[in-house]
C-alpha cells in the first residue's frame, strides 16, 4: 500500500481504533477481566468499551504496546506501516524524520517496541533439514567499531549463531538468529534445542560443541581446506545479508541491543514472500504484547 493510500484508509484516530478493535476482537468484544462477550463503546471516553457483565471499561490499546502512549493512533499506524513496508528497515533517526517527531527518544522507543513485536510467540521450530553455524560482527561504539581479535577471539566482536531451514530441493525457508555467549557446548546446543524441532537433521561445520545435541540428528561436515560457505551455503548467505543490512541501515549494531536487530532481520527474512500482509501481521503481533516502558528496554528487562 502506498503512503497516500494508507493515509486515505486511516485518516484519523477513529479509523485506526476501529481497525484495532477488529484485530483485537475479531469475533466481537471480549472483556479481559471476566471474558464477557457483550459490551458497548463509550461516547465519553475515547476508543473504550464497557463490559455488560462486570462493568469494566477497556481501551482498545490497553495491555498492548500502545498502552499509555500519548502519541495519536495515526502516528502509531504510520510507524508500523513504515517499519513493515521498508524492505531494508528504518533507523530511529529516519523514523523521527518521517513521522515529524520532536524527540529522537520517542522514535527509538517506538522502534524498540515494534522490534519486540517481531517475535511471534506462537512460531514453530525449524524442521526437516537445517544448516547451523556461527559468525561474528564488529560492534559499534560511540566512535568507531574497535578492531576484532583473530580466530575465535571475542575481542571487539559480537558472536552470532544461526540456523536456516531447507526445503526438499535445498532452498532456504525460515531462519533463526541469536546472540551467542561463547562457543561452548552449553551455548551452542542450547540454541539448537530452542530453534530446531526434535527429529530434524542438523548440518554443522563439525565444531565439537554440536556433538552434545539431544533429540536431533547431527550431520557434521568437516571444513578442512574447503571454504565454509561452500559446505554450508545458505546459513553463510544469511550471515552475509545480515551484516550488509546492519552496516547499511544502522551503520553497525550496538552490543546491548543485538538481539533486537537479529529479531528484526529474522522477521523480515521469514516474511519476505508475504509483504502484502506485513502491516496487519506486525499490528496483530503488537496487540498481543504487554506494555513495556523506556526503562524496561534500557535495563534489558523485556
Amino acid at each position: 500500500m502506498s503512503r497516500a493510500a494508507f493515509a486515505k484508509r486511516f485518516p484519523e484516530d477513529r479509523a485506526c481504533a476501529l481497525h484495532l478493535a477488529a484485530v483485537r476482537w475479531p469475533n466481537g468484544f471480549v472483556c479481559p477481566a471476566c471474558g464477557g462477550v457483550k459490551g458497548w463503546g463509550l461516547s465519553g471516553k475515547k476508543f473504550t468499551w464497557e463490559c455488560a457483565k462486570c462493568g469494566r471499561q477497556t481501551s482498545v490499546t490497553a495491555g498492548t504496546v500502545m498502552h499509555r502512549s500519548k502519541l495519536p493512533l495515526t502516528t502509531w499506524f504510520m510507524a508500523i506501516h513504515l517499519v513493515s513496508s521498508h524492505s531494508n528497515g528504518i533507523s530511529a533517526l529516519q523514523l523521527q524524520a518521517q513521522l515529524g517527531l520532536g524527540s529522537y527518544k520517542t522514535a527509538w522507543l517506538m522502534l524498540q517496541k515494534l522490534r519486540r513485536a517481531m517475535v511471534d510467540p506462537h512460531r514453530s521450530q525449524l524442521a526437516d533439514l537445517v544448516e547451523a553455524d556461527e559468525t561474528e560482527i564488529p560492534y559499534r561504539t560511540k566512535d568507531d567499531p574497535i578492531g576484532g581479535g583473530q580466530g575465535r577471539s571475542h575481542v571487539g566482536k559480537l558472536l552470532i549463531i544461526g540456523a536456516v531451514e531447507l526445503s526438499e530441493d535445498g532452498k532456504p525457508r525460515r531462519i533463526r538468529l541469536e546472540p551467542l555467549k561463547d562457543f561452548t557446548a552449553a551455548s551452542v546446543t542450547g540454541f539448537v534445542e530452542r530453534a530446531v524441532a526434535p527429529g530434524a537433521i542438523v548440518i554443522s561445520d563439525g565444531l565439537a560443541s554440536y556433538k552434545g545435541i539431544q533429540g536431533r540428528r547431527h550431520r557434521p561436515k568437516v571444513v578442512g581446506s574447503m571454504a565454509a560457505h561452500v559446505l554450508l551455503p545458505w546459513i553463510h548467505r544469511v550471515f552475509a545479508n545480515f551484516k550488509r543490512w546492519a552496516m547499511g541501515t544502522f551503520h553497525g549494531v550496538r552490543k546491548v541491543h543485538l538481539h533486537r536487530y537479529l529479531d528484526e532481520f529474522v522477521y523480515r527474512w521469514n516474511r519476505r514472500r508475504h509483504v502484502l500482509a506485513a502491516f496487519d501481521t506486525l499490528l496483530g503481533l503488537a496487540m498481543e504484547l504487554q506494555h513495556a516502558s523506556y526503562r524496561d528496554f534500557v535495563a534489558q528487562q523485556v
